[in-house]
């Protein structure tokens, strides 16, 4: 008989030359249906990643594995070496290595924009009042919200509230950021103030994972793109390649549709 585990789990330093995310043959299904069908992708410190497909191919659950907002059925999901799906894996310390922005802005609505940002620092990792206020300033400074610190979510258009949804993850510190179809409930004309706020992350060295059917911006800002349909990955290249040479007949027809 196993013997439980027990204690926090040993992980090897991670170190610059290996992949910050590592993903080996993962599989998950939600009862019969089966969403990823053996993924597996590497990431390197710095990398922006865009994760481009259909409805129902699998990109956001993929991506929300990697935080362990849904834990996978077989696979290996290594985030600076550490197994995400080991079960004496700590979230709390994993979710301050890898933040994620969602579709959906999720603020709290009887908050301001500076008190949103400065909430998780605060009663999560217990750190010092001044010292957060300080950074959540500069945050909504850096994602162009000077002036919004003491407003509410109702008060904010969405692509604003969204940017406070980026600047209340940055505020955790983390070392890779996650994107699920941030500007999928966005307006058009404020589509282009969160994917400013996105590509300068990227271009300042954050690692960055994109769910995106925005194609121009992942063209311009990725470093590489993988297409998923169906829970594979149909092929992957550098952006140059992929939007030139399209390898699979069913990435051709998917470029086809939306380019």
């Amino acid at each position: 008989m196993a013997k439980p585990l027990i204690g926090t789990p040993a992980v090897a330093p991670w170190t610059p030359d290996q992949p910050i995310i590592s993903i080996v043959d993962v599989r998950k299904a939600f009862g019969a249906f089966e969403v990823l069908k053996g993924v597996s992708l590497d990431v390197r410190k710095g990398e922006a990643i865009c994760i481009i497909g259909p409805s129902g191919s699998g990109k956001s659950t993929l991506i929300r594995c990697i935080n362990a907002l849904v834990d996978v059925n077989s696979g290996s999901i290594l985030v600076e070496n550490q197994e995400v799906n080991d079960p004496r894996l700590d979230k709390l310390k994993l979710r301050r290595k890898v933040g994620m922005v969602f579709q959906q802005y999720n603020l709290f609505p009887h908050k301001t924009a500076l008190q949103n940002v400065m909430m998780a620092p605060i009663n999560v990792l217990k750190q010092d009042k001044k010292e957060v206020e300080e950074r959540a300033r500069a945050l909504l400074a850096k994602v162009r919200l000077t002036g919004k610190e003491n407003s509410y979510p109702g008060e904010l258009s969405g692509g604003q509230q969204q940017r406070v949804a980026i600047a209340r993850s940055l505020a955790m510190r983390p070392d890779i950021m996650l994107f699920d179809e941030v500007t999928a409930a966005l307006d058009p004309e404020t589509v282009k103030e969160v994917l400013v706020t996105i590509r300068e992350l990227a271009e300042e060295g954050m690692t960055c994972l994109l769910v995106t059917h925005e194609m121009k911006f992942a063209r311009d800002v990725a470093d590489h793109i993988y297409f998923t349909d169906k829970g594979v990955i149909v092929e992957h290249a550098p952006p140059e390649e992929f939007f030139a040479n399209p390898k699979d007949e069913r990435t051709r027809t998917f470029l086809g549709q939306i380019l």
